[in-house]
Parts: structure tokens; C-alpha cells; sequence
């Protein structure tokens, strides 16, 4: 006996839209073309504005670096270091005798770029009964090339105002040059030489005899040696 067989065809399951593959290029790019005067009126999705940046100036959003020096995350020469400290200079020669100390207070605005404030005091004297003291207030831009993560060379240059009694205010401009040795766990010892030129040595006065006061001309144009000391916060 013969028994035909039956046979029952299912349906397909629909397609999942998620696995079909996507589409390449532009969507609808082969579409007809629209007749005039039927196209859609124009829509607004409501897209969020990009961000754009804010003007900053560099340093501020970290404003002072705690704790840096050995021990911590943040070596000198970083961003948002602050040092505080000061030099002292002696200088001696023949009938002159001059000494000055230098406060200062130092902020790396970005990587190896300091911005420094000098407040300096120069005491000259010279022969019997001349002296003079110079008074000047600096600010100095310096750039710290490090050698190593203990030793840095730097360059900078002061420009500010001076002012002695004999002579009054004056302009005063100061280039430096020296090395930071790092001492300790956040000290900073500083050897330089510097140049300070201020505009009073074309205002040098001239004594009864016709002579020009030395310690004037002295303190308004002098080669200094100083050995400073400063500490990371």
C-alpha cells in the first residue's frame, strides 16, 4: 500500500532588523527625485551645541601644587609649583664694598616657565663716607632646563623699577643666568650671575671737585654673584 506523503511547508520567521546588514554610502541616494512644491517641511531634531573651549590661562585651573618635591607626585619645574625663598650677594674690591639681598616669591605657569617676583636691596660703599642704597622691585619670566631630576640650568630676565634717595625712581633691568641644585626633599639651592642696569648711570652726580660719585655710578650698573635658597610648597 502506497501512502502519499504529505508535506507541510512552514513560513519563514520575519527578519530581525538588527541583523540585516547595514547599509552603505548615503541612504536613499538612488531615490527618485521630488517633485516641486511637495517637499517635506523642514524639521528641527533639536541637536545639542558642540562644546567649545574656555579661554584659560595656564596654571589657573591648578592654581598651587601641594606637596611637591621628593615624597610626592610633582617634581619641580611642574605646573603650579610654587617656591619661596631669597639670594644674598657680597661683592668686595678695592675701596668698594658692596652687599644685597633679594626676597622672592615663584610660580611655574606651565612645564620649566617661571614667573618670579624680586623685592632687592643693594647697600654700596665706597671710599670714606660715600654709600648709597639701591632699592628694586623685579619681575622675572625664567626657563628651567632640566639636567636631570636633581639639577636644572635657567635663564631669565628681571625688568621692573628702582629707586634711591640721591637719584629717585628709575627703570631697572636685570638678566640672570645659574643652576638649581635640589636639596633635600624640597629645597632649592640657586648659584647665579646676574646684570643689573637701571637708567640712573646717566644721572650720576658730580661732586664740588668736578668728580663723579662712584658709589652712584657703582650701584646703577653692577655684576652680581649671589647664592640664593628657596623651598617648593
Amino acid at each position: 500500500m502506497i501512502t502519499p506523503a504529505i508535506a507541510f511547508a512552514q513560513s519563514a520567521p520575519p527578519a530581525d532588523p538588527a541583523s540585516a546588514p547595514e547599509e552603505s554610502g548615503t541612504p536613499e541616494k538612488d531615490a527618485a527625485p521630488t517633485p516641486s512644491g511637495q517637499l517635506p517641511p523642514v524639521q528641527s531634531d533639536n541637536d545639542p551645541a558642540p562644546p567649545v573651549p574656555t579661554p584659560t590661562v595656564p596654571g589657573i585651573n591648578g592654581t598651587v601644587v601641594e606637596q611637591a618635591g621628593v615624597g610626592g607626585e610633582v617634581g619641580y619645574g611642574r605646573t603650579g609649583v610654587l617656591e619661596l625663598g631669597g639670594s644674598a650677594g657680597l661683592t668686595l674690591a678695592q675701596d668698594i664694598r658692596a652687599l644685597n639681598f633679594s626676597p622672592s616669591i615663584g610660580w611655574f605657569l606651565v612645564d620649566n616657565f617661571e614667573l618670579s617676583a624680586i623685592l632687592d636691596v643693594t647697600n654700596l660703599k665706597a671710599g670714606e663716607g660715600n654709600s648709597a642704597t639701591l632699592w628694586s622691585a623685579l619681575i622675572e619670566p625664567s626657563f628651567h632646563l632640566p639636567f636631570n631630576r636633581g639639577m636644572f640650568g635657567f635663564i631669565g630676565m628681571g625688568i621692573g623699577a628702582a629707586y634711591t634717595e640721591d637719584l629717585g625712581a628709575g627703570l631697572a633691568v636685570a638678566p640672570r643666568i645659574g643652576m638649581d641644585f635640589l636639596v633635600g626633599r624640597s629645597g632649592i639651592l640657586r648659584p647665579s650671575l646676574s646684570y643689573e642696569y637701571t637708567t640712573h648711570d646717566s644721572m650720576a652726580a658730580v661732586g664740588p671737585d668736578g668728580t663723579t660719585d662712584v658709589t652712584l655710578v657703582a650701584i646703577s650698573s653692577a655684576l652680581r654673584f649671589n647664592i640664593g635658597y628657596s623651598s617648593m610648597w
